[in-house]
């Protein structure tokens, strides 16, 4: 007996093989059957990744990081020439993103922790930062056990907001969170005063204070909820894509190109506004160098 489907069956049959298909695709083979990598980046993320005007393309240290990756790429799928496409992701957008292969490697701030990497892979660290709170020099707020009924602006889907709800519940610290869609939104509630406090990694931190035009008036806290590695993203599960990622990092921390480009961003005058966030090398960005690995939190 002949069984007839519904062209609804047979389209939501279409894409799911489709689906399948393209998750089977490694990502070196798209990017060869494109000529293209869709790099996932941010626009005021200063200065790991972003835009100097609204029609530019991403600069800074992690974008610097990826394009030696996209070379690599590049000549990893034979290819005599490859466009770089960019788009822009959010703290919520960038796993799913990098899920279902619309995006190659996301090139933006992201903590590597054992609870994503269940959903995504990660390159070797390249940095290391300390989750605490930026304040103004003239607020009671001198420890996150002041924040008590206080507003603190926090981003959705950063670990940030998750260690400080940790926090609020063991200590028994009652606050108010104030939410950002990205960093630089949370930012401005934080700048103008519909928050008491940020909390966000310290060099982002430090990144908004130095680009603020009210710097000379915040402070970041000296009490670390945790110390994060951050990794580049790339889909879980495509080990020879990843080897060429995982290669090309590795390469740039033992030559010195690496602590070089974090010279570049983080101790010299940058764009747009030529400032220096004078940020020097932690210790534990140090260890990671010496040490170069993929291990999360």
């Amino acid at each position: 007996m002949l069984k007839l489907f519904s062209k609804t069956t047979v389209c939501a049959v279409t894409l799911l093989a489709a689906s399948l298909a393209q998750a089977q695709t490694s990502t070196l083979e798209k990017i060869k059957q494109n000529g293209a990598i869709t790099i996932g980046a941010r626009d005021m993320s200063v200065p790991f990744s972003y835009k100097v005007n609204g029609n530019s393309d991403p600069i800074g240290l992690i974008n610097d990081i990826c394009l030696k990756v996209a070379e690599a790429a590049q000549k990893a799928a034979g290819l005599q020439k490859m466009e770089i496409k960019y788009l822009i992701t959010t703290p919520t957008s960038r796993i799913p993103l990098v899920q279902n292969g619309t995006v190659d490697l996301d090139c933006t701030p992201v903590t590597n922790t054992i609870a994503r990497q269940e959903q995504v892979s990660f390159s070797p660290s390249y940095f290391s930062a300390n989750v605490t709170l930026a304040v103004r020099k003239d607020s009671p707020v001198k420890g996150i056990a002041d924040l008590q009924n206080r507003n603190v602006a926090t981003v959705t889907g950063t670990t940030s907001i998750q260690l400080l709800r940790a926090y609020k519940k063991a200590q028994n610290v009652k606050f108010n969170e104030v939410y950002g869609k990205d960093p630089s939104e949370a930012f401005v509630m934080f700048e103008s005063g519909k928050a008491d406090a940020f909390v966000l990694d310290d060099v982002q931190l430090a990144s908004f204070i130095a680009t603020s035009q009210q710097r000379d008036q915040y402070v970041i806290l000296n009490e670390p909820l945790r110390t994060e590695p951050y990794g580049v993203m790339l889909r879980k599960d495509d080990p020879t894509f990843k080897k060429v990622v995982d290669d090309t990092v590795y390469a740039m921390i033992k030559s010195g190109e690496m602590e070089a480009l974090y010279q570049k961003w983080f101790m010299t005058t940058i764009p747009p506004r030529n400032v220096n966030i004078n940020f020097p090398l932690s210790e534990s960005t140090k260890a990671l160098y010496a040490n170069p690995n993929d291990k999360g939190i």
